[in-house]
């Protein structure tokens, strides 16, 4: 068992938080927003500090589940971040899609003090978060990778490491380019079996069994049928993921021509104030198009 902290009681933190303390390792958390805090030790026990740095005195592994490349930054850095608060040999677990510039900055900060950094964003989406059943991407040192895995299995279906630090941030790019590409391609086909006079909810249940099966298809369908979007992964939080893939890709030379076009998609999402439904909502701009309900 381990002595850890966990900054960020988000939709994913607060659960994973939750599964490390089940698992019986001595968790410690910090939140930007106290309450959610004091909930979290209200439920699993454990205990909570004021600052990141007073949360990770003393921990063998920090893990961390923010927003994007500021928030990150304002967790770790600083007289009350995390880097002030740990010792040498200590690994810092990045749970957070950010951007792999902001991951290699602060990887290097973290060394300079003996700290090893593990970036390591996921996927599963909050029922993932809260079954336990996540997939991990890894970038960081081989040793500093093996010492994290037995404590992230508290919540992981899935971990590998994919070379050093930020390679698990170009990975889970990887994760969401596939992902835009998907939805679009569900959202059409699933308003095409609709127009079509057909049961999509039948439909997809057929599909999902042959080549054009997908996870998408498999557990957004029938919510995309019935117009809910109240659960999930925020298209808020997507739009910053596209948008970090799309700029790496820049600057490696890339055309991604889908996940361009995915992204103006999303943002007509936003425009129809769903910034905060889940994903799959891109079908809701068929349904505006066709001038029916949304």
């Amino acid at each position: 068992m381990a002595k850890v902290a966990f900054l960020g009681l988000g939709v994913m933190g607060y659960p994973m938080a939750g599964h490390l303390r089940a698992a019986g390792h001595d968790v410690t958390v910090y939140n930007r927003t106290a309450a959610k805090a004091d909930a979290w030790v209200a439920q699993h026990g454990g205990a909570m500090a004021a600052t990141p740095r007073q949360a990770v005195a003393g921990c063998d592994l920090v893990m961390c589940c923010v927003g994007n490349d500021d928030d990150l930054r304002s967790v770790v850095t600083g007289d009350d971040g995390a880097l002030a608060g740990l010792g040498t040999g200590a690994i810092f677990v990045d749970h957070t899609t950010v951007s792999a510039i902001v991951t290699r900055e602060l990887a290097a900060l973290g060394a300079q003090q003996g700290v090893a950094w593990v970036d390591a964003p996921v996927s599963g989406g909050q029922a993932g978060a809260e079954n336990g059943q996540l997939a991990i991407m890894c970038g960081g040192e081989q040793a500093a990778y093996d010492a994290a895995v037995p404590v992230m299995n508290a919540y992981a279906k899935a971990t590998d490491r994919f070379g050093d630090v930020g390679a698990g941030q170009l990975t889970k790019m990887v994760n969401q380019v596939c992902i835009a590409g998907l939805v679009q391609a569900v959202s059409e086909g699933l308003f095409f079996a609709m127009k079509a006079g057909l049961d999509a909810k039948k439909v997809a249940g057929l599909v999902s069994q042959g080549a054009g099966g997908s996870w998408q298809l498999a557990n957004r369908a029938d919510t995309m049928v019935d117009n809910h979007f109240e659960h999930g992964f925020a298209v808020d939080w997507m739009r910053k993921d596209l948008g970090i893939a799309l700029e790496q890709g820049k600057e490696m030379g890339l055309s991604l021509p889908v996940t361009a076009i995915v992204d103006q998609f999303y943002a007509e999402v936003q425009q129809l104030g769903g910034g905060r439904w889940d994903t799959s909502s891109l079908i809701q701009r068929f349904r505006k198009m066709h001038g029916e309900d949304i």
